[in-house]
């Protein structure tokens, strides 16, 4: 069920009820599978008896209905993928929440200078030991089939870590003979200690070759928990359907918060990168 706490402008919404939004504020009677919904919202007074909308959700519809930034974060731990982000409006900006296995997500009203910071949280992104100075790069190569071998290994029941590891090195090398030696284990301890692995990915409309275009940039890593953060440079995300299959190379490289939170500001477009209407 829908909610909200009027002393925060918080809103805990799902995607339906935002649907039901989307049509009421082009003047549209919502489709039959949205009528749940509806009601829904007009019960705890977001939505009136005409379809009017509450005054409190001025803010949050006016982001949604002119963005000029839209930030998708999805992470990847125990319990599955879980959806959160961020929408850049003209005048304000609301940061969304998800929960594992929850319908709803949590939107509030976030401060445009705290925008690095909220998406760093949405990661769990924290301050790590310093890499001493002229660390070796560590870079990993293998293909897509070999992870996902792992992760199918890594599912059996009824292990100890031993037998784990056992379970998964064989994985690994039956899915791809070319993973030997230091490469090997060093992969087998980053799929063991993984804690989640994620995307950022953030999306406006501006300019390419001098043409209106939506942009497009995202980041990708795994929290490797003990073992740091590890950028994900292959595949390259942006994804799109049908781009990648069991034989893609997966190319991870080892990094640190500092460089992480380097890549999280870098993925926003700086003001003269949007393109905004009367300018």
């Amino acid at each position: 069920m829908p909610s909200y706490d009027s002393s925060r402008a918080r809103f805990r919404l799902a995607d339906r009820h935002i649907a039901v939004f989307a049509h009421l504020l082009d003047g549209e009677t919502p489709p039959e599978e949205l009528w749940e919904s509806l009601v829904e919202l007009q019960r705890i007074g977001l939505v009136g008896e005409e379809g009017e909308l509450a005054p409190l959700l001025r803010d949050l519809l006016g982001a949604l209905a002119d963005p000029m930034v839209m930030v998708q974060v999805e992470i990847t731990g125990q319990h599955g993928p879980v959806n959160h982000g961020v929408i850049v409006g003209q005048e304000a900006v609301f940061s969304h929440d998800g929960w594992p296995g929850e319908e709803e997500s949590e939107y509030v009203s976030i401060e445009p200078n705290t925008l690095v910071w909220e998406l760093s949280r949405k990661v769990n992104l924290h301050r790590g030991d310093k890499p001493e100075q002229d660390a070796p790069e560590v870079r990993l190569t293998t293909k897509l089939a070999a992870l996902d071998a792992a992760f199918t290994a890594l599912e059996q029941p009824g292990q100890d870590d031993d037998a784990t590891r056992d379970t998964v090195r064989k994985a690994l090398t039956e899915a791809d003979p070319d993973l030997k030696g230091d490469a090997l284990a060093h992969f087998l301890e980053l799929v063991v200690s993984l804690n989640a692995t994620w995307r950022i990915t953030t999306a406006w409309d501006g300019r390419h070759d001098d043409r209106p275009s939506t942009m497009i940039r995202a980041l990708a890593v795994w929290d490797c928990g003990p073992l740091g953060y590890w950028i994900r440079e292959q595949p390259e995300e942006p994804i799109m359907p049908g781009q990648v299959t069991p034989n893609s190379p997966l190319v991870l490289v080892n990094s640190h918060s500092a460089e992480v939170w380097e890549k999280i500001t870098n993925l926003l477009p700086d003001r003269e990168e949007l393109l905004i209407e009367g300018e």
